[in-house]
């Protein structure tokens, strides 16, 4: 169940760093588009690698939406999951509905298992500026296995761009905005943290770095490879 959680979380959290919509000057999504995105653990050791691909663009009523593949593998290349999640945007906002980040073969190894995903999706505005604070996002999610129910919510409060910086990865050099949030994770225990973003026009997120509530980091993600 722990494993479960915790490649949930990890999807969650990484569709916050990718969401992407040609509608949107930071988030361009072109049919063919390439990327991965390396999660790092707090002692800077590859934990997994998210290959992304863009696989269909298309246009539903006002809104242009695009299916993007996921293939996550672990630290020492062993497929985690293999999914898709669509991305909506409207020309002002680009939104990542999380529920679509669920593929029932996650669930599969656990049996017999009811889930039931609701919350508000994250959005992106198509204008960024220093000072900005950014919509809140939630899930909540109920999973019930052999008479034992299991709550689990994520918060994600308090986004807001607080300056400009240029980051370097192994995908080249970017001038990004710096984004800054809190996340509350509620299973049984209550866990806070904080994050600290980079994106870029056309590109997305180019890092990430996560910290505890001591400010101590537990984790970082980075673009390693575009294709686009």
């Amino acid at each position: 169940m722990k494993t479960l959680i915790n490649t949930f979380i990890l999807l969650f959290i990484s569709s916050i760093a990718i969401s992407q919509n040609n509608c949107s000057k930071f988030y361009p999504l072109n049919e063919g588009t390439k990327f991965q995105i390396t999660v790092y653990d707090h002692k800077e050791k590859p934990s997994a690698i998210i290959d992304y691909d863009v696989v269909n663009v298309r246009k539903s009523g006002g809104n242009k939406i695009g299916t993007i593949n996921s293939v996550m593998t672990d630290g020492k290349g062993k497929q985690i999951t293999d999914t898709s999640f669509d991305v909506s945007c409207n020309g002002e906002v680009v939104s990542v509905d999380f529920k679509s980040l669920i593929n029932p073969q996650i669930f599969e190894q656990f049996g017999n298992m009811d889930y039931e995903i609701t919350g508000t999706n994250m959005e992106w505005p198509n204008e960024l500026y220093v000072g900005q604070n950014l919509p809140d996002a939630t899930m909540d999610m109920k999973i019930s296995m052999s008479g034992i129910n299991i709550n689990m919510s994520v918060e994600i409060t308090d986004r807001k761009v607080i300056g400009k910086e240029t980051i370097t990865s192994p995908a080249g050099s970017f001038n990004c905005f710096v984004i800054t949030h809190t996340t509350d994770m509620k299973m049984g225990v209550s866990q806070r943290s904080t994050s600290k973003q980079w994106v870029t026009e056309k590109m997305g997120a180019i890092k990430s770095v996560n910290y505890d509530k001591n400010g101590k980091v537990t984790g970082s993600s980075l673009l390693t490879k575009f294709e686009g």
